[in-house]
């Protein structure tokens, strides 16, 4: 079940809304919040096993496992090294289903290919979001761990926390710290309500109006089997098209996340903040899927040492397992860690050159200007190498795009793509200045007359959005394969 779907717009999520509102009403509880939870727990595993019926065991088991870590941990406190022991076995045991279910058909392939023989392994299904659950919880054990949150013993609590329904397919990655207090005490008000309704709406508005529009841009190149003939404007324009894809997917989904949390009392860190707009990589970085590159930094970069190491040959090495376990995450392909490795360079360059500093004292805005667009070109060019799984497909995309020799610069389907430039450039627009909008908009929001003219764009959208959601038949977010 995905947010954009009719079943969940029309269904599923009123349902769930009324379904939290009544149930502690009915039997007048004394404790309605532990009643809201346990609704809120069955409405979460059903959203699961609508698509995944079978690995809803997979996560629970995930989920009873890192409870028990959680409460031998808190036991045996006093015990350091007992503590520390019990933390190493949760981490392994969380890695290791990791590994069994996204990672091992990999390693049976390279083996296989490597040393010429037939492990006979079966083939098995990576469950949706299983990268999701994991790392959520492995934050609760190692919140716990560093007195982070307290241990929680009830189960249906740290049930609720790693498979609330919000979060739980794409995320954003929830720390345990960030809401263990409102698992257990949180109130709603209209206030966030509304707010949360209004979010939901924009990020429904991302991911229907301008991410699947995006897509059937980005597909005329990437869907195709034969890449012979393309012309260099085509591969261009279908790459800039896969990279505002991506942003208006991801980011809506978050959008969609965050806004769901707050209808149901909890909030959630943002994910994302307008990363087309970064100065840098290192700054792009700071602002795309913020709640993955701040757990790697919190829970592997920093514990390594991060950048307080004496020596540049330590934070060379600290930021190289950092990357390649970033590639890594994002699925079990040789392009993903190269990837993770194109990052790496990148960023390990900006290091030794300073370049954020640098620009930070620029006088000049031209350069700041220059510099961004060189970053964009970076993030591009990693987008085309993250989008296909071939390596002979991602050298055709990027020779046609920087070395055309032979290659012709006009097509066909370059001609069809120009059709749509009025609506990329929109889409361009509010990827890369939605910050600058958006803080105008929120001078203006304080005026009654302008949020009336909010409540009429929200319904417009909201109308918009079910229409292209009754009209598609196909529209996955991209991280559900992650």
């Amino acid at each position: 079940m995905v947010f954009s779907s009719a079943i969940f717009l029309f269904a599923f999520l009123p349902l769930c809304l009324i379904g939290y509102a009544v149930v502690p009403k009915l039997k007048k509880a004394k404790h309605p919040l532990v009643l809201k939870n346990v609704f809120l727990l069955a409405a979460s595993l059903f959203f699961y096993a609508w698509g995944e019926p079978r690995f809803v065991l997979v996560m629970i088991a995930s989920i009873l496992l890192n409870y028990a870590f959680a409460l031998r941990i808190d036991r045996v406190r006093e015990n350091a090294k007992r503590a520390k022991l019990v933390l190493t076995a949760a981490i392994v045991l969380n890695f290791g289903l990791l590994f069994v279910f996204k990672y091992m058909g990999f390693a049976q392939y390279n083996v296989e290919r490597l040393f010429g023989v037939n492990l006979g392994l079966p083939s098995l299904a990576l469950p949706i979001g299983i990268s999701f659950f994991t790392f959520q919880a492995m934050s609760y054990v190692i919140d716990v761990y560093r007195q982070k949150g307290e241990v929680q013993t009830n189960p249906i609590n740290v049930a609720l926390y790693i498979a609330l329904f919000p979060q739980l397919i794409a995320g954003p990655i929830v720390r345990y710290e960030t809401v263990a207090r409102e698992i257990q005490t949180r109130t709603i008000t209209l206030a966030d309500v509304d707010a949360g309704a209004r979010r939901f709406i924009y990020g429904l508005a991302k991911k229907l109006l301008l991410a699947n529009h995006f897509a059937e841009i980005a597909d005329m190149v990437f869907a195709r089997a034969d890449l012979t003939g393309l012309g260099s404007l085509t591969v261009w324009l279908s790459a800039i098209a896969y990279m505002m894809q991506i942003y208006f997917d991801f980011s809506g989904y978050s959008d969609m996340a965050i806004g769901l949390g707050r209808m149901f009392g909890f909030h959630f860190d943002e994910n994302f903040n307008y990363p087309y707009a970064a100065s840098s990589i290192t700054d792009f970085w700071r602002r795309w899927h913020i709640s993955l590159s701040t757990w790697f930094r919190d829970y592997v970069y920093f514990p390594m040492g991060g950048s307080r190491v004496k020596s540049r040959v330590g934070l060379i090495f600290n930021l190289f397992v950092v990357w390649s376990l970033t590639g890594a995450w994002h699925g079990a392909n040789w392009t993903f860690f190269a990837w993770g490795l194109y990052y790496f360079v990148l960023l390990v360059a900006e290091k030794m050159l300073r370049i954020p500093e640098r620009l930070k004292v620029a006088k000049h805005a031209w350069l700041r200007g220059i510099y961004h667009a060189v970053t964009l070109v970076f993030v591009l060019v990693g987008w085309v190498l993250f989008r296909d799984t071939s390596w002979t497909r991602v050298l055709t995309y990027l020779k046609t795009m920087f070395v055309p020799m032979g290659q012709p610069f006009w097509d066909w389907d370059a001609s069809f793509m120009l059709r749509t430039v009025p609506f990329m450039i929109v889409g361009c627009v509010a990827a890369v200045l939605g910050a600058k909008v958006q803080k105008y908009a929120d001078k203006l929001r304080a005026r009654t007359s302008v949020n009336i003219l909010e409540y009429i764009a929200l319904f417009l959208l909201f109308f918009l959005s079910l229409c292209a959601a009754l009209g598609s038949t196909n529209n996955p977010f991209i991280y559900f394969n992650f």
